[in-house]
């Protein structure tokens, strides 16, 4: 701006509002500063925008460079916010890597426990925890694993099931056959075939048992050659397998077996003939109750629950008054599991037995059954200073959905010891209640084997909630859900 210097007042006048117009500028120029993004985020976290981060992301998952995307989403600072495709992504970055703990972590923040479960990423989730340890150095954990495998029964994963095949550990190939056979897999699995000439005899045994029930008949001549030569357990199951493959008279041989003088033959006859449910093996399991080994008789008490039959109760009866804890316990579960009411007052006195594992089965009798004053008698069971008998007081709970069952089971997963929790997250998998929100959290215990479990808990709801129609739905606060 140019002053005008003919006049002096003007000169001034107008040089003091050009330096205040300059003034203003710079004022404005400063604020402008101040206001923007870069200095008004100062203290905050900041980070490649979202989109950058996607991007880079995104394309490292696609080169399968999942390393990559957790390095890159474990970089962003504290309090750094995120989209929800970019927690997506390291969500399945850490289950292809085997890593469900920290998947864990991502789902709960894409997935809060007051929302509704998204089953698209639960299951894998869930399922990452088991396949993550088929090969775990510790034995017992991998024969969890397959166990839980075999109980699920899933197709999907032929490949990780023929895998267990291969392991060091007698349980853990016994395992892996039963869930190739419960997946549905026995008559086009190569590596289960392979398994009738394992160097044990408890995985040919069950081979054998999955390749029969699956109708796969070309193993008769071994069967016949297994039955001809072997003068053990493996004979009378070779025998089982013959018989559900046509060979009716085979039934004979069975029937035979449960009166030989070793009682592991014995064992295994009753407890074939208790799966086969053929009207003449009744004579035999009822009669196996009044044994001479306590072993015999119990597998007898258990043979009876299978059955299935109310001329089982008779047997049963008296094996409620057997000298041996074990045998009474058995009977116990297994005339609940007959489902004959008139049974109630026979458990109720077993309710008052001198062991506490017999009362804990007379527990679970009673509440398959549907006598819910036998809560009260869990309840008690879960506050007693053995482990093992909390553990049983769950295990008894599993036969019950009631409100005042789940508050008990919810206790005893706090429990300080894992047996008690291991027994209560597997009984929370049977339950109809809506327990989602317990087992999620069990999926954080401090014990691997509770983890396994709940897992497999985790995915018995869902399976269960996939055959629920979708308006009896309910979400995690056990609301019904209109979908």
């Amino acid at each position: 701006m140019k002053c005008e210097t003919s006049d002096v007042k003007s000169f001034k006048g107008n040089c003091s509002t050009a330096t205040a117009h300059r003034h203003v500028l710079l004022l404005l120029t400063l604020v402008s500063l101040l206001g923007s993004p870069l200095l008004a985020q100062a203290g905050v976290p900041t980070t490649p925008t979202d989109s950058a981060l996607e991007r880079e992301a995104t394309a490292s998952f696609n080169r399968a460079e999942y390393d990559q995307v957790l390095k890159r989403w474990y970089a962003l600072p504290p309090g750094a916010t995120t989209s929800k495709l970019l927690i997506r992504l390291a969500f399945h970055s850490s289950m292809k890597l085997g890593r469900p703990e920290e998947a864990l972590t991502l789902y709960l923040r894409l997935i809060p426990t007051e929302q509704l479960d998204d089953p698209v990423l639960l299951r894998p989730l869930a399922l990452s925890f088991l396949t993550s340890h088929v090969r775990d150095p510790q034995e017992f954990l991998r024969a969890e694993a397959y166990t839980i495998l075999a109980e699920l029964g899933l197709a999907e994963l032929q490949a990780v099931l023929e895998d267990g095949l291969l392991d060091s550990s007698i349980l853990v190939r016994a395992r892996a056959v039963d869930a190739i056979g419960k997946a549905g897999l026995a008559g086009k699995s190569g590596p289960l075939r392979r398994a009738l000439t394992d160097a044990m005899p408890a995985v040919r045994i069950a081979a054998m048992n999955a390749l029969s029930e699956a109708n796969v008949a070309d193993i008769t001549p071994h069967l016949i050659e297994v039955a001809r030569t072997d003068d053990g357990p493996e004979a009378v199951f070779a025998y089982a397998a013959l018989y559900r493959l046509g060979r009716q008279d085979m039934l004979t041989d069975i029937t035979g077996a449960a009166t030989l003088p070793e009682p592991d033959v014995r064992m295994a006859a009753l407890g074939v003939l208790g799966r086969l449910k053929r009207p003449s093996g009744l004579s035999v399991l009822s009669q196996a109750v009044y044994d001479p080994e306590p072993s015999v008789r119990a597998f007898a008490a258990g043979a009876l629950g299978d059955y299935g039959q109310a001329g089982g109760v008779a047997p049963l009866t008296h094996a409620l008054g057997d000298e041996h804890a074990r045998v009474r316990a058995v009977a116990a579960t297994s005339l609940g599991r007959l489902g004959i009411r008139e049974s109630q007052p026979l458990l109720r006195a077993l309710a008052r037995d001198t062991s506490l594992q017999v009362r804990a089965s007379a527990a679970e009798g009673l509440l398959r059954l549907g006598d819910l004053s036998a809560i009260s008698l869990a309840a008690e069971l879960a506050k007693h200073s053995d482990p093992s008998i909390r553990a049983a007081a769950a295990h008894a709970l599993a036969a019950t959905s009631d409100k005042q069952a789940m508050e008990v089971l919810q206790a005893l997963l706090q429990d300080p010891q894992p047996q008690p929790r291991l027994s209560a997250v597997k009984a929370l998998g049977a339950s109809g209640a809506p327990v989602m929100p317990l087992l999620k959290k069990s999926l954080q215990d401090s014990d691997l084997a509770v983890r396994l479990a709940a897992a497999g808990s985790l995915l018995q709801q869902l399976r269960r909630s996939d055959a629920v129609p979708s308006k009896l739905r309910k979400n995690n606060i056990g609301i019904t859900d209109l979908r």
